[in-house]
């Protein structure tokens, strides 16, 4: 019996390249990642040998075929890919549609006629508006920002033209560095470096999320891809992904600096009201993810627990 084919579109970026090596170790699936502009990083395919890379524009679709003709059609496809920086996305509205919302993704996908592939699509806890405490999945979605406004039209888009999905609500994402670094600045290493230099920091008190580990994350859209694998049976899945616990930003880093020993009088609790940072960012976007815990049996690991296992493998 032949491998069953997964494709991962974003491959390069964070969650990406950790979907990649977490499948590479141990999958029944054939591979196959999209990349965007530059060729993957040399570290990156020497991880991964067996998995094969596409460059893909995901607003024109350029690069899909190619795909179609080595691969073929795949099982399940994690889009990863977006345009995720909230004050970028406000800069330049359309480009954060034309990346954001998949078109030529899922119009690809029904090239090949039968409804054979899940899709698995990345979303935010941005598509909510943030004036209350966790949100549930059937809370209506009040973005306040362009980026959150992208994504709900994303996922309207996603289950208005996929027969088969999960779209999955995801908090902060934190963990391990990958393995080609990625150029954006990671949450808990940012915070490990700042507060390890003894220098005062301001953190807001007064803006909540629940970070999720990048590892249950991966167990998430693990148990998604072999439930489509072994049922087959027809999935319209939408799903808060985030961490266990509701934290902000001030609380985020005096867990960093409790793991580390570092004197968290360092941490001076600002309100998120006293800086403009040229977009608008829900107060309390914080996720009940009772119907995660009921639907796939995977709760998530406290966000203290977490940042020990991430500054334990930035230390191995």
């Amino acid at each position: 019996m032949s491998k069953k084919r997964l494709l991962i579109v974003g491959g390069t970026g964070y969650l990406g390249q950790h979907l990649l090596q977490s499948f590479t170790v141990h999958s029944p699936f054939a591979l196959a990642f999209t990349h965007h502009s530059v060729p993957p990083p040399h570290a990156l395919l020497d991880a991964i040998p067996h998995a094969l890379p596409f460059q893909v524009d995901l607003r024109s679709g350029d690069g899909l075929d190619a795909v179609s003709h080595a691969f073929g059609q795949p099982d399940v496809v994690i889009n990863c890919a977006a345009l995720s920086v909230p004050r970028a996305c406000e800069i330049d509205p359309e480009a954060a549609v034309s990346v954001n919302v998949p078109i030529a993704l899922v119009k690809w996908l029904s090239s090949f006629g039968e409804s054979n592939t899940l899709l698995i699509h990345l979303s935010t806890d941005q598509v909510y508006e943030g004036t209350k405490s966790f949100y549930k999945e059937e809370d209506e979605t009040v973005p306040v920002n362009v980026y959150g406004k992208s994504k709900v039209e994303a996922e309207k888009f996603v289950s208005e033209n996929c027969p088969n999905f999960a779209i999955l609500r995801s908090s902060i994402i934190y963990g391990p560095q990958t393995i080609s670094p990625v150029p954006k600045s990671l949450p808990i290493q940012w915070m490990d470096t700042v507060l390890a230099k003894g220098e005062a920091l301001n953190f807001f008190y007064d803006e909540f999320r629940c970070p999720v580990y990048v590892k249950d994350l991966i167990k998430v859209i693990d148990a998604l891809s072999n439930q489509w694998i072994s049922e087959r049976k027809q999935l319209q899945l939408v799903l808060n992904v985030g961490g266990s616990d509701r934290v902000s930003r001030a609380q985020m880093a005096e867990a960093v600096a409790h793991a580390r020993g570092y004197v968290t009088s360092l941490i001076k609790p600002v309100s998120a009201s006293t800086v403009d940072r040229g977009v608008k960012s829900p107060a309390d976007i914080s996720m009940d993810i009772t119907k995660l815990i009921q639907t796939l049996g995977i709760s998530p690991v406290s966000y203290t627990k977490g940042v020990s296992l991430t500054l334990d493998e930035a230390c191995s």
